[in-house]
């Protein structure tokens, strides 16, 4: 037995002296690389690896931090795509655009928005964060939208919002606002109707015969709408307007041409404006102006008044009733395609 172990012992010496014969390997230092390697495969207790940064990442635009007594104000500069009554078709997808200067003392930042705030919202999101603006900058501040799949006017008021989600006043309101004209889809074979008139259609993509537009006229609502226009101004004490015929003819000359042509406007197909379409009646005027709508389905005559009464968006169409400027108005409706048309001419003879 003892024989055995010192056997054992023996080559256990002979072992150890031979291992410490060999000679010291070259330290190698590791790369990048097989560092990383090796950490990922033996990692310690205490091992950190790095971050990967990638090389395309940037830094967030930093929120501003705003003193607690700044100031929230703006005012219109400019509409930068699509101006009001801009005509866009049926269910089209358009980009409103504002441009606003910053007229307060805070610096807006993405925690600012742009929100929907009354009338139709044409599917605008729920919000819209404006771009970091400091004092007396400008910037543009655009929402997508779509437009209504019915013909006529329509328009939404947007507002803008501060952190505390309080509406931020723009000049001497708070809204921005899009306006736009629907037109009506152009009948591919109008039937002809009863007591109704024909004129060209212009505008045909192969520039091939007109087509003619059977227009139907309605004077019944003619004569409510100017009662409703002087039944108007004796509630404000004006005296009433008088109906004369050469401006009811440059009326009527532009009401069937909107109806027929999808304008909507007071410039006519022709080029005509409120002003050449009265001389052209031979009615010598001092003053001209111009009231029109256009709506689906087609307004009562007292609709129509109650329109241009209340409109907030040009407030010229209510000072034309109430105007005593103009002492005759000459008014006609035309309809075409399921969509009724008024016109008002207000003049002064000279």
């Amino acid at each position: 037995m003892r024989k055995n172990l010192l056997v054992v012992f023996l080559f256990l010496v002979l072992m150890t002296s031979a291992c410490g014969a060999k000679p010291t390997p070259e330290v190698v230092t590791p790369t990048q690389t097989e560092t990383q390697a090796t950490a990922t495969t033996n990692p310690t207790a205490t091992e950190t690896l790095p971050t990967q940064v990638s090389a395309t990442s940037t830094p967030e635009t930093p929120i501003p931090t705003n003193a607690p007594d700044c100031t929230n104000s703006a005012a219109f500069v400019a509409d930068v795509t699509v101006a009001d009554n801009d005509i866009i078709p049926a269910s089209t997808a358009f980009t409103k655009t504002w441009r606003i200067r910053n007229t307060g003392t805070c610096v807006w930042g993405t925690d600012y928005t742009l929100t929907h705030y009354s009338e139709e919202r044409m599917l605008a999101p729920a919000s819209v964060p404006l771009s970091v603006t400091f004092p007396d900058q400008t910037t543009d501040v655009s929402v997508d939208l779509i437009a209504p799949n019915t013909t006529g006017s329509h328009k939404g008021f947007f507002v803008i919002k501060n952190p505390a989600g309080l509406i931020m006043k723009i000049d001497n309101d708070s809204r921005l606002w899009v306006v736009i004209d629907v037109p009506a889809q152009v009948a591919s074979g109008p039937t002809a109707t009863q007591g109704a008139g024909n004129i060209p259609v212009t505008g045909n993509e192969d520039n091939s015969t007109n087509a003619a537009c059977a227009y139907t006229t309605d004077e019944a609502k003619v004569t409510e709408t100017i009662t409703a226009i002087n039944a108007y101004r004796a509630q404000n004490g004006l005296s009433a307007y008088a109906v004369n015929e050469l401006l009811t003819k440059a009326a009527t000359r532009h009401a069937n041409d909107i109806a027929c042509n999808k304008l909507f406007g007071h410039t006519g197909s022709d080029g005509s404006t409120p002003t050449t379409r009265v001389a052209a009646s031979g009615y010598t005027s001092s003053s001209v102006t111009e009231n029109v709508y256009g709506s689906y389905p087609p307004l009562t005559g007292q609709g129509a008044v109650d329109w241009w009464k209340n409109d907030k968006t040009d407030i010229r169409h209510n000072q034309n009733l109430l105007s005593t400027t103009y002492t005759e108005i000459g008014v006609a409706y035309s309809f075409f395609n399921n969509f009724g048309y008024y016109v008002l001419v207000f003049a002064a003879p000279k």
